[in-house]
């Protein structure tokens, strides 16, 4: 049947089932919590600040600029927050939009480039995969730039791609949109710029003659540069109004510091002299076989299929495919190294196993595969959860009490326990014939239990919200509170004006600013500090402990419980960007 034929009904019904189910899937939990670190707090703080302040253009952390990222992640928090007014909502939409984004773009090359059944395949099998659903459920960068690099992936290989039936006219609209959203993904993490990789495939499949690429004929080259000038001018949109915002305060020390740290210091030299997250050469192996399961079962029957589409010189694999390779050799050359770099190469690789899905899916092993993998997670689920339950490990104990879970953290082993018995029984029930319901509904009650019932039980001690809400207890109307070594995520939830003596400055220099604060006003001022911070300058019966949260300890006090002349020394002072941070 024709991709561009028109939809039957089961054809609409099994597209919009999906379209449902992934709404609910990647919408498990929105509204439950609130940002959880160590990124989510950063970016929703940023956007908070923007919507309070009205500058858009320069994020700030308290009172510093915040120039790690661009911020095209903060603009569309800010932006949700405006239509939606509530942040437990905000925070989370655009990585929702992104992923159900994302997932359509993959269903519509898959139904132009094969047809219809094939566009639910590579949507499912992108659906599937671990890393996509768990990074479209949090709040970070990530899940924008795959779906501005996917959709920059859409457009160039609509223009590079002859449509099956639709002769080899090249479709120059397509090429730039794609170059286009390639730039906003630039703006976006740096690294939207990949997409454009999708022209060395390309030009190899036209250098070799190869059937099912567009020809541009000649005299087009005005036509490629024009792809160049759509990608510049999304930079631009950005790029140009900082960098004019940036001179006409270049009085300031903090915008010139702020232009060089964005351009060049978290862009190319991050990436050629990595100093956090160094991994080795092959650290992305383990990533491309686990963290994209169930999809990677796919890879033992694609192979053989990908090496035969090579030898028919099908372009329709050999550039998403070749793409997914380019992506791949750029991240492992680096020596700075995490899961979600190859995260856009996701989507391509979806598409590119595809066309093969039908014909792998009846095959025993794949379903045996299937439903090993099934198996394996729901044992590991049940026997986590019962051995919580039954055991007096001290491990278990420490864990609930890090997390100030009620009765040792029984609710959450129940979790595992009932989510381990959902997908047992759904391997019982259905068997090697019906493994593919066996994967797909293991997987939806993972996700589901953990948006539903995980989420809210982790979220008080996760967020911060709950030490927080303690120190808005300990404080009355019209006292005043500095912060000194805080997280994103303290000034965040504190939800009320507060006073930071930097962010990134060393903490016994915040320390002996918040000190000074603090003396002009005693009686209505209090510091909110992290533990080591404070040394052995403040005495302890005459200030408030507020616990261990986020995996630190965290003090209160008037200036009554200083020690006078003491200050702490720089030996106590910790990275403040380290982001020691785990997500739960």
């Amino acid at each position: 049947m024709s991709a561009f034929s028109k939809a039957t009904p089961e054809e609409r019904r099994r597209f919009w089932l999906l379209l449902l189910i992934a709404l609910v899937i990647l919408g498990a939990g929105i509204g439950l919590r609130d940002p959880w670190p160590s990124d989510e707090p950063r970016f929703t703080l940023a956007a908070k600040q923007m919507v309070e302040s009205g500058d858009w253009l320069f994020p700030h952390r308290g009172t510093e600029l915040y120039a790690d990222k661009p911020p095209m992640l903060m603009w569309t928090e800010a932006a949700s927050f405006e239509l939606v007014r509530w942040w437990r909502l905000a925070f989370m939409l655009p990585s929702l939009l992104a992923g159900l984004g994302t997932l359509l773009l993959v269903y519509d090359l898959g139904r132009r480039l094969w047809n219809r059944r094939t566009g639910l395949y590579a949507a499912g099998g992108l659906l599937l995969a671990f890393q996509f659903v768990y990074q479209s459920q949090r709040a970070q960068i990530d899940p924008l730039v795959v779906f501005l690099i996917t959709a920059a992936n859409w457009g160039l290989l609509r223009h590079l791609l002859a449509p099956p039936d639709g002769g080899a006219k090249a479709n120059w609209p397509m090429y730039w949109l794609g170059c286009f959203c390639a730039g906003l993904g630039v703006i976006t993490k740096g690294v939207g710029f990949l997409a454009l990789l999708m022209l060395l495939p390309y030009a190899w499949a036209a250098y070799r003659g190869w059937g099912g690429i567009a020809r541009p004929g000649r005299g087009a080259w005005w036509r490629w540069l024009l792809g160049l000038a759509a990608a510049l001018a999304a930079i631009a949109l950005w790029l140009v109004p900082m960098l004019l915002a940036a001179r006409a305060r270049a009085g300031d020390p903090a915008y010139p510091a702020y232009v060089n740290d964005i351009l060049f210091h978290q862009t190319a030299k991050r990436y050629a002299n990595a100093w956090h997250h160094i991994h080795a050469w092959w650290y992305y192996i383990p990533i491309l076989l686990f963290s994209w399961l169930p999809l990677s079962l796919l890879y033992p029957g694609c192979l053989p299929r990908w090496r035969q589409a090579w030898q028919q010189r099908e372009a329709r694999v050999l550039l998403p495919l070749g793409w997914v390779l380019l992506v791949l050799l750029f991240f492992s050359a680096s020596p700075g190294k995490r899961d979600v770099y190859i995260l856009p190469a996701l989507p391509m690789l979806a598409l590119a196993c595809a066309p093969f899905v039908e014909e792998l899916l009846p095959k025993r092993w794949l379903r045996v595969a299937g439903l090993v993998f099934i198996t394996v997670l729901g044992t590991a689920m049940l026997g986590l959860g019962g051995y919580a339950l039954l055991s007096h490990a001290p491990r278990v104990a420490q864990f609930a009490s890090d997390r100030d879970l009620a009765d040792r953290g029984a609710a959450l082993w129940w979790m595992c326990v009932v989510l381990g018995v959902v997908q047992l029984g759904l391997v019982v029930a259905l068997r090697v014939r019906r493994a593919v319901w066996a994967v797909a509904g293991g997987m939806a009650a993972l996700w589901l239990a953990w948006g539903c019932w995980a989420v809210p039980l982790l979220n008080p001690s996760s967020s911060a919200s709950a030490l927080m809400a303690e120190v808005r207890g300990h404080l009355a109307p019209g006292e005043q509170l500095g912060l000194v070594a805080w997280t994103e995520q303290n000034l965040l939830m504190l939800d009320r004006p507060a006073v930071d003596f930097g962010f990134k400055q060393p903490w016994h220099v915040q320390f002996a600013r918040a000190v000074q604060w603090q003396a002009q006003a005693p009686a209505t001022r209090w510091l909110f500090v992290q533990q080591p911070a404070m040394g052995d300058c403040v005495d302890r019966a005459k200030a408030i402990s507020l616990g261990h949260a986020n995996q630190r300890d965290w003090w209160m006090f008037k200036a009554d419980a200083l020690i006078p002349g003491c200050l702490p020394g720089a030996k106590v002072d910790e990275a403040p960007d380290a982001d020691p941070d785990a997500t739960p």
